[in-house]
């Protein structure tokens, strides 16, 4: 199920095991592995729980929140295009970082941000490990094939972006690969982010398209066919640079077929920049300026989700959801760059599944 702001809240029960052990007050049916023997811990409130996890000679993981939360887009995409932005509810992080900091450059204690990440996997039964990108404010996108091995990242400007669509695309069993670009090209191996891009793009099944963010605005795309999809990391020098030109152009896919959803992401009231960023977006599109709300001196309120809007109208793409969230002024469901400094970062994922799943909401509680 889903809750008023239509998060979604996992149920534990549904982990592979290693086993999982709920405390007293969670009132759940769980299953025990006969292999493994885990006691329930005290706890000090409500639905605590532990997870055991063999990582460094079985070292147990445990004392972290029971509710895992994530929000789900609510846009007409098919049923197998699955997508989430998680919050920072449950996981394992302490401090600064408390509860489910996926990213792992932040400072974090290497082996949490692991054990988030693993439970992540197994909450949403992902097909394979997320590609996590070294974001760097940028627009190159990383074309990402199945079982999540990334291919080559395609960098520079939109104009650079090469390769019509993908071979076996339709059909969504093919390497991505036949579609990628040569120029400006890293490669990478699955969670160690080491894959130098700004958005990523799969053109079929096994594959997750990741991104993070504390505030800046993660976009997640797919045609209404439901063959392709991608993830964008846009700041405002990703915006400004045209990340989503760029990422959309890889998407290959007629404007008016592309469906977007915005995450969360900082909020209107709450971004501050300096002339010289609007200066920069109202040189690229006059209309930019209506995104910018002044203050005292030569400082501005930016609204990033309408600076994508307009990207994206500019674009020919009309089927824009979300963009109705604030991580700035939310501090117990989401982390912020701006607000705290030192933080943790949120993932928002999209997948295709092979077959019609069942919905989210059969599977969380």
């Amino acid at each position: 199920m889903t809750d008023r702001q239509g998060t979604s809240v996992v149920d534990p029960t549904r982990l592979d095991p290693p086993s999982l052990v709920l405390s007293p007050n969670c009132h759940e049916q769980v299953r025990h592995t006969p292999e493994h023997e885990s006691l329930c811990h005290d706890f000090q409130s409500n639905c605590h729980w532990a997870v055991r996890q063999t990582i460094d000679n079985e070292r147990l993981y445990s004392e972290f929140h029971a509710k895992l939360e994530w929000l789900v887009p609510d846009w007409p995409a098919p049923p197998w295009v699955r997508a989430v932005a998680t919050t920072r509810r449950g996981g394992v992080s302490l401090g600064a970082y408390a509860g489910l900091n996926l990213g792992d450059h932040v400072g974090d204690d290497p082996a949490r941000v692991q054990t988030n990440r693993q439970l992540l996997r197994a909450a949403l039964r992902l097909p394979a490990e997320p590609v996590w990108l070294r974001q760097v404010h940028g627009c190159a996108v990383a074309c990402v094939a199945p079982g999540g091995v990334p291919g080559e990242a395609v960098g520079g400007t939109p104009d650079q972006v090469k390769g019509g669509r993908p071979s076996g695309a339709a059909g969504g069993g093919q390497d991505a690969a036949a579609g990628k670009a040569q120029d400006g090209a890293t490669e990478g191996t699955p969670g160690e982010a080491d894959c130098e891009a700004d958005a990523a793009v799969a053109y079929g099944p096994g594959s997750v398209c990741a991104v993070l963010t504390a505030d800046c605005l993660p976009l997640l795309l797919t045609d209404r066919a439901g063959t392709r999809v991608a993830a964008i990391h846009a700041g405002w020098r990703g915006l400004a640079a045209g990340v989503i030109e760029a990422a959309v152009a890889r998407l290959v896919a007629p404007p008016g077929d592309v469906l977007a959803w915005l995450g969360p992401a900082i909020g209107a009231a709450a971004f501050e920049v300096g002339g010289e960023v609007r200066a920069r977006f109202v040189a690229a599109d006059a209309r930019a300026a209506a995104a910018f709300t002044p203050l005292d001196g030569d400082k501005w309120l930016a609204d990033l989700y309408r600076l994508a809007r307009q990207r994206l109208a500019a674009l020919g793409v009309e089927g824009v959801w979300g963009g109705d969230q604030c991580t700035y002024r939310d501090p117990e469901r989401f982390y912020s760059y701006r607000r705290d400094g030192v933080t943790g970062r949120m993932a928002s994922l999209i997948w295709l599944e092979a077959s019609d799943p069942l919905p989210f909401e059969a599977s969380a509680r």
